[in-house]
């Protein structure tokens, strides 16, 4: 089964894009629900490191559910301005190993009414069995939680700091090395990318 959410964040998609690859962030949309701790040495980095990393779910910081493996990929098909984050993972311990199935994935373009905002996708596919309705009930409201304090940080995310490393859009770098012209909607491609066009206004992932 699905859960999708589909919205407007009020900041650039650079700005949300760092946002999705950060731990502190997922932590932040997750709290108070949801707490999150790292079972990988040296605790979170400041980005998901690509494939699996390995944390512990306690629901309201009380209720332990058990560890849980994200597995970070970006390396979906790539489509000129849209960028997929993919986590893969699955439970590996307690109550979270009753998730048999767990594919999450989020995107962000240009929204296609105000460049200057982000056109933010997310879709999770579930399946636990018999169980499987009862916990999408759960997913389906935990998600639009989620998605308001998304929609709540995002301006948050605008600010840049002056040390902030640049989101490397890797098209553009090739273009100006090569002195060609960039071919019709080819300039803004993004290193991390998939799904439909941004000018599609965001078709499903």
């Amino acid at each position: 089964m699905k859960v999708m959410l589909k919205l407007t964040l009020d900041c650039s998609v650079d700005a949300a894009w760092r946002a999705l690859q950060s731990p502190t962030v997922f932590r932040e949309v997750s709290a108070p629900l949801l707490k999150v701790v790292s079972l990988e040495e040296g605790g979170f980095s400041t980005t998901w490191p690509e494939g699996k990393n390995r944390v512990e779910i306690e629901a309201l910081g009380l209720v332990p559910m058990g560890r849980q493996v994200i597995d970070i990929d970006r390396t979906r098909t790539q489509h000129p301005g849209v960028r997929i984050i993919h986590d893969k993972g699955y439970g590996a311990s307690g109550a979270l190993t009753l998730m048999k199935t767990w594919d999450h994935r989020m995107a962000v373009s240009a929204d296609p009414y105000d460049p200057s905002k982000t056109l933010y996708r997310d879709r999770l596919i579930i399946g636990a069995g018999a169980l499987t309705p009862a916990i999408w009930v759960s997913m389906w409201a935990f998600w639009q939680i989620r998605g308001i304090r998304l929609q709540q940080l995002a301006p948050t995310w605008s600010f840049e700091p002056k040390h902030a490393a640049p989101v490397v859009d890797e098209v553009a770098e090739e273009v100006a090395a090569s002195g060609r012209g960039a071919a019709p909607g080819e300039a803004g491609a993004a290193p991390f990318s998939g799904g439909a066009a941004a000018s599609s206004g965001g078709a499903a992932l």
